[in-house]
C-alpha cells in the first residue's frame, strides 16, 4: 500500500514540474511603469504595449463595458511588487472622465506576450 502511494505521488510531483506549475517564461515579466499605451479592441479585449516592441493581450472576464468609452481611464494598482508576470498580478479598474462614475473592477483572465507577427496583425485601430 506504502509503494502504492508513493507512486501515485511521484506521478503527482512530476505532472507539476512537467505542466501543472507554470512559471512565467523568459522575458515575458514587466514593471508596470513600463506599460506605454492601451487600447480596447471590445469590452473583453485589451491590448497593451510594453516598450517600443512589446505588446500584449488581456482577456478579461466578465467584460468590462467602460473600456469602450471615448472618454474612459484604465487604473492599475500595485500591492508590493509592481512587477506583471501573468493574469493574476492585474489590479485594474476602469472610469470614464470627469466628472467620473465610480471606477469599475476589470478581471484579467489571461494575459498572452504575443509575437512580432501577431502584434502586426492587430488591427490599427486597436493597437496601442
Amino acid at each position: 500500500m506504502q509503494l502504492k502511494a508513493m507512486l501515485v505521488l511521484a506521478a503527482f510531483a512530476i505532472g507539476i514540474t512537467e505542466g501543472g506549475a507554470q512559471s512565467p517564461a523568459p522575458n515575458t515579466c514587466f514593471p508596470l511603469n513600463e506599460m506605454r499605451a492601451w487600447k480596447a479592441a471590445d469590452n473583453k479585449t485589451l491590448y497593451i504595449r510594453v516598450s517600443a516592441d512589446q505588446y500584449y493581450r488581456l482577456d478579461l472576464v466578465p467584460s468590462c463595458p467602460m473600456l469602450t468609452f471615448p472618454t474612459s481611464h484604465l487604473i492599475t494598482r500595485t500591492r508590493g511588487s509592481d512587477l506583471i508576470c501573468s493574469a493574476v498580478d492585474w489590479d485594474l479598474s476602469v472610469s470614464e472622465g470627469p466628472p467620473a462614475a465610480m471606477p469599475s473592477p476589470c478581471i484579467v483572465k489571461q494575459m498572452t506576450l504575443l509575437t512580432p507577427e501577431q502584434a502586426a496583425a492587430i488591427p490599427k485601430k486597436f493597437k496601442p
